[in-house]
């Protein structure tokens, strides 16, 4: 009966003994559990912290880029100007030269000038138009347009205007009306291509504004 107790006692020592190995190991599980979620939640709040700083700098980047865009737009506003100054100061007093250079009327003899003048349609008044030079000699009105670098989009853009012009100065009906594009620097592809669509190509010269097409040149009446 001493022996058979004393095997109970170990079996049940045996028992305890499985049971605190399984607390054990329960508990270093939850231990090292707990450690993971503690490192994902270190990295959870460092990531969390990195977007916190990107998005600061991104909207600083931001307010940067919105300062830069005013800026560009304060420029572009300037260019403009300047380059109505450029229809003023250089183009408009070329015109009587260049109307004498393809016309048979003598040098100077114009009979309206104007520059950056506007004007509303005759039929359509939600409809107006500014143009950059007007020049009227004799038979002929001259339209110009200046642009800062001229291209082809330009020239198709200048064209489309071309064939509408006459419609806002009806009392130059009976004029034949002709148009020049203008530019400081013209490449010489597009001076072939504003050529080929009838236009008068102006490009700064010795004296202000020179003609770039091909001598002979007969510009097309629209």
């Amino acid at each position: 009966m001493a022996r058979q107790g004393e095997e109970r006692m170990n079996r049940l020592e045996d028992m305890m003994a499985e049971v605190w190995r399984a607390f054990a190991e329960t508990d270093r599980r939850f231990v090292e559990t707990d450690r993971r979620i503690d490192e994902r939640f270190e990295r959870t709040d460092r990531v969390l912290e990195l977007l916190s700083e990107q998005v600061q700098q991104t909207s600083k980047e931001v307010q940067l880029l919105s300062k830069e865009v005013r800026a560009s737009t304060k420029k572009w506003g300037e260019l403009s100007n300047r380059m109505g100054r450029l229809a003023e100061d250089f183009v408009a007093p070329s015109i009587p030269r260049i109307l004498h250079t393809i016309t048979s009327y003598p040098n100077g003899q114009i009979d309206m000038s104007a520059v950056r003048l506007r004007r509303r349609h005759p039929a359509d008044h939600g409809r107006s138009q500014e143009f950059d030079v007007v020049a009227v000699c004799g038979d002929y009105v001259l339209i110009n347009e200046t642009k800062s670098r001229l291209n082809v989009k330009d020239v198709d853009d200048f064209v489309d205007l071309m064939t509408q012009a006459r419609d806002f100065f009806p009392e130059y009906a009976d004029r034949h009306f002709i148009g020049a594009l203008a530019s400081l620097y013209v490449d010489e592809s597009v001076v072939r291509y504003g050529q080929n669509q009838g236009l008068l190509i102006l490009g700064l010269g010795d004296d202000l504004m020179k003609v770039l097409n091909e001598p002979g040149f007969v510009p097309t009446k629209f």
